[in-house]
């Protein structure tokens, strides 16, 4: 499963990703739910393959985005394959990204 460190914001840069994390998962996409509690990333991770997650998060509690998707582990060979499934998987989703 894709681990994202608890102090990690949902739209940080790739660019801050890549210096920062170079041999972790780096996100390529992130998309929130109004609200800022939920999200999910697509990401690359260093052997090339993509996956996604979805997070979740209490704004009160401080401690971060947390996973709750449980696809983490899931491989494929395209961002875009990791995002098509990731619109059928987690249900709020393609309603928020209708053209990628």
């Amino acid at each position: 499963m894709a681990r994202r460190p608890a102090d990690r914001s949902c739209t940080r840069t790739l660019a801050t990703l890549e210096t920062d994390m170079a041999d972790k998962n780096v996100v390529v996409h992130s998309y929130n739910l109004d609200g800022e509690t939920r999200c999910v990333d697509v990401f690359r991770r260093s052997d090339g393959t993509f996956g996604f997650e979805e997070y979740r998060r209490e704004p009160e509690d401080g401690r971060g985005w947390y996973p709750i998707g449980h696809h983490g582990d899931r491989r494929f060979t395209t961002a875009s394959d990791a995002l098509t499934q990731a619109k059928v998987s987690v249900d709020w989703l393609a309603a928020i990204v209708k053209d990628a």
